[in-house]
This record gives structure tokens, sequence and C-alpha cells, in this order.
């Protein structure tokens, strides 16, 4: 089992207040969401249609697919309704400076 570190995928300008970026990291699609005042990261994949969910709505810590509407909460990967049962993926962020880092 490889040991898990923080990668260095962004800088805090890259993405704004509402805004998204979608970096990779140790080959995977992430998603990084500027909401609540915090960024989050998530992988770039619907739990239940296996979209990408970079076009989705993002709102108040929560972000949509953009194929059936299926909501996820960006702090815990839960689904919040229908049609999604199963959460997404999420990542530890910290920003070092003026850098996002995800731990991976």
């Amino acid at each position: 089992m490889t040991e898990k570190s923080f990668v260095a995928v962004a800088k805090v300008e890259d993405v704004p207040p509402g805004g998204k970026l979608v970096v990779e990291v140790n080959g995977v699609s992430v998603m990084l969401c500027n909401t609540l005042d915090r960024v989050f990261a998530v992988q770039n994949l619907c739990s239940h249609a296996y979209e990408t969910l970079e076009c989705g709505r993002l709102r108040n810590g929560w972000i949509s697919c953009p194929v059936h509407g299926a909501r996820f909460d960006l702090e815990t990967g839960d689904p919040i309704n229908p049609p999604a049962t199963m959460p997404i993926q999420t990542y530890e962020v910290r920003i070092v400076g003026d850098t996002i880092e995800v731990l991976a």
C-alpha cells in the first residue's frame, strides 16, 4: 500500500468563489469546487450515470450531475437526491500559501 501525500494541483486564483476546475491527480480526474468559502475536491464522476460532473451546477456546498440532476454533498460525497444512491469520492484539500493541494 502506498502512502498518501498532498499533491499541488492549482493556484487559489484558478478557482474563484463559485468556480470549478478539473485537474488530474495520480491519473484520476478530480474537480476542485470553491463554494461556502472553501475549496472542495471530488472525483469528477457521477456515481449514478458515470458522467463527468464538471458541467453540473455548483451551489451552497453541492454539485449536480448534468445528466439526471443527482446532487452530491461536496464535503462528504453523499448523494442528496435520487437517482444517485452511492456517494462520490472526496479528497482532503489544504491551501499552502497560494497553492491548492489534494491528498492523493
